[in-house]
């Protein structure tokens, strides 16, 4: 069956993206070339610039898809977490473990907020981690788990301190054991907001 236009398009932004996402992540945005990318995917440079303006417009592109990814990372382990304050810490860790992940290191945390500049990336942040962050904290207090109060600046302030830390672990020589450092210290911080009563419960 012959494909139409409209699947070949599909196609051709499908090996875009995936290659672009490869090699960003295996040599760093400033090592790769478009033409590189195009061969790679086995498309032309007209049929790329079809699709995106510049190399740093096919990177945002590539850049919202991981954040995407991660931000789906977040929603399966808090998920998967047997309640709602279980969940919200299993997906602070889901987060600052992916700033572990190569892949997510280098487009995310280290190209990302130098070629598409800080706004733009914490808008991209917005519609993924922060916006499971907010969903989270919204129902604890519905649920009276933590204490109710403005859920947009605490979205921010957990979201910058963990934004730093993602950064900090994507430098470190040893993650993993940064990681379990990051998270022993973020849960009494997130323990802080939970009312009186809910901490008498919970020991």
């Amino acid at each position: 069956m012959a494909r139409t236009k409209q699947q070949q398009r599909e196609e051709t932004m499908e090996a875009l993206t995936a290659t672009a996402r490869r090699l960003f992540a295996e040599h760093g945005y400033g090592k790769v070339g478009l033409e590189t990318i195009a061969q790679t995917a086995g498309v032309s440079k007209g049929a790329l610039y079809h699709h995106f303006s510049s190399k740093a417009d096919l990177f945002r592109h590539v850049l919202g898809v991981v954040q995407h990814d991660v931000g789906e990372q977040i929603a399966r382990a808090a998920d998967a977490a047997p309640d709602s304050w279980a969940g919200l810490l299993a997906g602070c860790r889901a987060f600052l473990a992916a700033a572990t992940d190569p892949e997510t290191q280098q487009i995310m945390l280290l190209d990302g907020p130098s070629v598409v500049g800080w706004q733009d990336w914490r808008e991209l942040d917005a519609e993924s981690s922060a916006r499971h962050l907010a969903e989270a904290l919204t129902e604890l207090m519905a649920e009276g788990v933590l204490a109710k109060r403005p859920v947009e600046p605490l979205v921010r302030l957990l979201s910058g301190a963990m934004n730093e830390a993602a950064v900090w672990l994507a430098h470190s020589p040893d993650p993993k054991a940064d990681l379990a450092a990051t998270m022993d210290t973020l849960t009494p911080m997130i323990e802080a907001l939970r009312p009186p009563a809910s901490l008498t419960r919970s020991t």
